[in-house]
């Protein structure tokens, strides 16, 4: 797909750069065409089926309750949320969508740290063909790993986010570790006369804080990188290569997604993954249907209820999350801990996966937020979801 660039961005293709295309207004159409800016990869789907987005003018102008103020429409809060593609599936069928001027039902949209658990998902599937075991330490699958913070975790810890990493995941710093992070997955300018770093050898000098692995849920997206790197390791095979064959294809799909890459070609697993709306909701929907679509087997079921039951709530509480109270994490997903059994993917900048069985209801919102974590927003999300659940559509 040719990427496109429309005059009423107000601002011209050219203005678009490393530097900037995650701040507003540019990141209204980089995160539709990250391809144009860095190197990626094809993640295939069995057949490409360009889809039509379904009229909801009606449903949009439904008065909601929110806690914004001078906000009282589904639209209204989309608007409000900078959102570009927005999809509401109830018994698997879409049944509200919404695209922003600027965006399109068939167009790939970054998902940042949704990725996380898209990769974890892939992670399942070797789980259950016996290629990984959680409970083996990492230096199993990747020896020289030793001497890092990752050297004496197990990959369950990775997968839960509770490695004890001496890191910051700071968004905004432009010269500390996560800036540097950044550029080595080409994602921000180099620096004058710095030696250029890929992905993995970057994740290997990091270190160990002063706690012990297994602890408090501590966020850190390097780790969701060590995964695809790992996956990459063990199977030989590269990780888009390992998502199309076992999860996008078998999924039905519709549309191909695609993933950026370093300069040696290794999957930003933990960020850089790029889906149609619609393709993330039946994501979604097959993990709300245990795994199967129509009625084939994609996803082990034991995996799924692993995943949404098994998180570790006084790890979550000691990390001291606000946006969930009670909520775990568990297999790079969130669980809300609610009575309605909601589990979600996030990733920043207003990209979500949410997920209520109670319902029988998927979301999936994209979005451009000019501010990458907004924890403001995420409340409001939370909300705005929960009451979409409950509508009769």
């Amino acid at each position: 797909m040719t990427p496109t660039f429309k005059d009423d961005n107000g601002f011209a293709r050219r203005d678009v750069t490393l530097a900037n295309w995650r701040t507003a207004p540019y990141s209204r159409w980089a995160f539709h065409n990250l391809r144009s800016l860095v190197p990626t990869a094809e993640i295939s789907c069995a057949s490409t089926e360009r889809e039509v987005a379904l009229e909801s003018g009606h449903l949009l102008a439904t008065k909601i309750k929110t806690d914004v103020e001078g906000v009282d429409t589904i639209r209204g809060m989309l608007e409000h949320a900078h959102t570009n593609g927005f999809v509401v599936m109830r018994e698997g069928r879409v049944v509200c969508e919404y695209y922003a001027p600027h965006s399109d039902v068939n167009d790939r949209h970054i998902v940042f740290s949704v990725s996380k658990s898209l990769t974890a998902i892939v992670s399942g599937i070797l789980e259950a063909e016996g290629v990984i075991d959680p409970d083996h330490p990492v230096t199993d699958y990747l020896p020289e790993a030793k001497g890092s913070v990752y050297g004496d975790c197990t990959y369950r810890d990775v997968l839960d986010m509770r490695v004890s990493l001496d890191f910051e995941e700071a968004y905004l710093d432009p010269k500390g570790a996560f800036a540097r992070y950044r550029r080595a997955m080409l994602w921000n300018p180099p620096e004058p006369g710095e030696q250029p770093e890929n992905l993995a050898d970057f994740l290997l000098t990091l270190q160990k804080a002063d706690r012990p692995h297994g602890g408090p849920f501590y966020y850190a997206s390097p780790n969701s990188d060590l995964l695809g790197v790992i996956i990459d390791r063990v199977t030989g095979r590269p990780f888009p290569e390992l998502m199309s064959e076992l999860l996008w294809r078998p999924m039905g799909a519709k549309n191909d997604a695609y993933v950026a890459v370093d300069a040696i070609g290794t999957a930003r697993t933990a960020g850089g993954i790029c889906v149609t709306a619609r393709d993330l909701a039946r994501v979604g929907e097959m993990l709300r249907q245990g795994g199967r679509v129509d009625g084939r087997p994609v996803v082990s079921a034991a995996w799924i209820d692993d995943m949404a039951a098994n998180g570790d709530r006084d790890a979550w509480q000691a990390g001291r999350n606000v946006d969930l109270p009670n909520g775990r994490y568990r297999s790079q997903w969130y669980q809300s801990g609610e009575a309605d059994g909601a589990f979600c993917a996030i990733g920043i900048h207003g990209q979500w996966l949410y997920v209520d069985p109670s319902t029988a209801t998927v979301i999936v919102k994209l979005s451009s937020q000019p501010d990458p974590l907004g924890d403001e927003t995420n409340q409001d999300s939370f909300g705005f979801f929960r009451t979409i659940c409950q509508l009769a559509f």
